[in-house]
């Protein structure tokens, strides 16, 4: 069934564009004509009170939370903590919109001042990963070009020499900034200031471009859950490094201490948390992404917190968030990353003769939308890559949707194994491995063959004492998968070498398969 513009209303997709829209309804966004930036719709958003009193403008819960100290700022000091150091962006730094300003930071109540400061002067903000390299965060700054950079003590020494301006984050110059400028010379408007404005990919014009030599960019979805939390008036609880280094403990008992309801989560943390003695009473729902979460796992969850909605979700930095779940119902759908966002459409391309693919044919994700960057800051080749002459962006996932509107990432397409004349999905495999009770965690990877071009070899950690062997392992996964699919050959190693969000560093394993002794393979 259709509606009046011709979209099947179970799955989203019309015919006459080709392509997927959101089957929920969108969300209202300013008209072109009126260039709010990405804060100050954010703020704009803010449950107010009736009151005639300024400060009960504000919902009496503060803005940001401190995990490990318990530090609260309000939502009224937030905004005048943004509106001041806007101020003295421009008036003592010198940034002006379209400026490109690096941050090599990590989680603390200051980077949301910072971020939303950035984005109202319509500055373009390049985040970095602050675990990099001094060799791969010279490389990013070279990359985006940009001149200023705010970092911590601890991460300014990998920065390079040659920036005009660099502002530590644990400093009382910064300090001065947030504070001084706003008694002296008033409050900046949350205006665009020349820069992006939401609707027009604003919200996530971000820096430099992840070829694999580091990590670039990887803030922008983040950012969007402090926005998130400034719109809906609730708490957010940042999560430092003080909480981050006591791992999933730590993140357990902060949940606790301060009633999480909602949350976000990568696979490993879920994973985790099923094996903490805990309750969490107050948790109510947990959104999961950045990397696949197998079956045995969700169920695993479900029975051991029953009253928490694991939601799955997929999004990037580069587009925002392009699918979730929002319902109970929706949680059920084991395997999907929920349905496509508001204001969201999409494509399913086949990415070999770039042809769109209706419901049930799997191809490459395009998405187009409000949260889409306007591109890679200094990278032309990779815009070129990146999106099409009609702007849409191309994710590099092979994805397809099911007949009631469900997205279905499938895997990444650089990472699909070449055997003969086919082409094998390692996550597909990678999910079979883990459904197997004596395998702890599991990786496959393509291994240079001579008659087949590659095949796939899986890399397993066994269960402490299990006496698994190389055959039951192939025996099992070929019961389950089409012949080409098969696993060729089993290694089990100690670990699979993973990022903090789950991704498993398939880099790494390939170090690991070229020093293996050919005779293993």
């Amino acid at each position: 069934m259709a509606n009046a513009d011709g979209e099947s209303t179970r799955t989203g997709y019309c015919a006459a564009t080709k392509s997927f829209r959101s089957l929920r309804p969108p969300v209202p966004l300013p008209p072109p004509d009126v260039p709010l930036s990405f804060p100050e719709f954010a703020f704009s958003l803010l449950p107010r009170s009736s009151s005639s009193s300024s400060s009960s403008l504000f919902p009496a819960n503060p803005a940001l939370v401190d995990a490990a100290t318990g530090e609260a700022v309000s939502f009224q000091a937030f905004l005048s903590r943004v509106r001041a150091f806007a101020g003295a962006l421009r008036s003592r730094v010198g940034l002006r919109g379209g400026d490109v300003a690096f941050v090599l930071a990590p989680a603390g109540l200051d980077v949301p001042v910072l971020y939303f400061a950035l984005l109202s002067i319509g500055a373009v903000v390049s985040p970095a990963n602050p675990a990099l390299t001094p060799a791969e965060v010279s490389r990013l700054v070279s990359l985006s070009g940009a001149s200023v950079a705010f970092a911590v003590s601890s991460t300014a020494t990998k920065l390079p020499a040659g920036l005009t301006t660099v502002v530590l984050l644990d400093s009382p110059h910064f300090r001065s900034l947030l504070m001084d400028c706003g008694q002296a010379q008033g409050q900046e408007p949350l205006a665009g200031g020349g820069g992006a404005a939401v609707g027009d990919g604003g919200d996530a014009s971000t820096a430099c471009g992840d070829d694999g030599a580091g990590e670039g960019g990887g803030a922008g979805l983040h950012r969007s859950f402090i926005a998130m939390g400034v719109a809906l008036g609730a708490t957010t609880v940042v999560v430092t490094d003080a909480v981050a280094r006591a791992g999933i403990r730590g993140l357990v008992e902060a949940a606790e201490r301060w009633a999480v309801m909602d949350m976000t989560a990568s696979p490993p943390v879920v994973l985790g948390m099923t094996k903490q003695r805990c309750r969490l009473p107050a948790l109510e729902r947990i959104t999961c992404g950045g990397a696949p979460l197998p079956a045995p796992a969700i169920e695993r969850f479900r029975r051991r917190f029953p009253h928490v909605d694991l939601c799955m979700g997929y999004g990037s930095t580069e587009a925002g968030g392009i699918s979730r779940m929002i319902s109970q119902e929706e949680c059920n759908h084991i395997g999907s990353a929920g349905r496509v966002t508001e204001n969201v459409e999409v494509k399913i391309v086949d990415h070999v003769t770039g042809k769109p693919l209706p419901a049930g044919q799997q191809g490459e994700l395009w998405v187009r939308g409000p949260a889409v960057m306007t591109g890679y800051v200094g990278d032309n080749e990779a815009n070129a890559t990146t999106f099409n002459s009609e702007g849409w962006l191309k994710t590099g996932d092979l994805c397809y949707i099911d007949q009631d509107g469900f997205l279905f990432v499938v895997d990444r397409l650089k990472e699909l194994i070449k055997y003969k004349a086919y082409q094998v999905p390692p996550a597909e495999l990678e999910l079979v491995l883990h459904s197997l009770p004596q395998i702890v965690d599991a990786a496959v990877m393509p291994y240079p063959h001579e008659e087949a071009g590659q095949i796939p070899v899986a890399l397993v950690v066994k269960q402490p004492g299990s006496k698994l062997t190389e055959a039951e392992v192939m025996y099992n996964v070929a019961k389950q998968v089409a012949p080409y699919k098969k696993i060729r050959k089993v290694l089990f190693v100690d670990s699979i070498p993973k990022s903090p969000s789950g991704k498993i560093l398939r880099r790494e394993l390939v170090n690991h398969l070229r020093l293996c002794e050919l005779s293993r393979l």
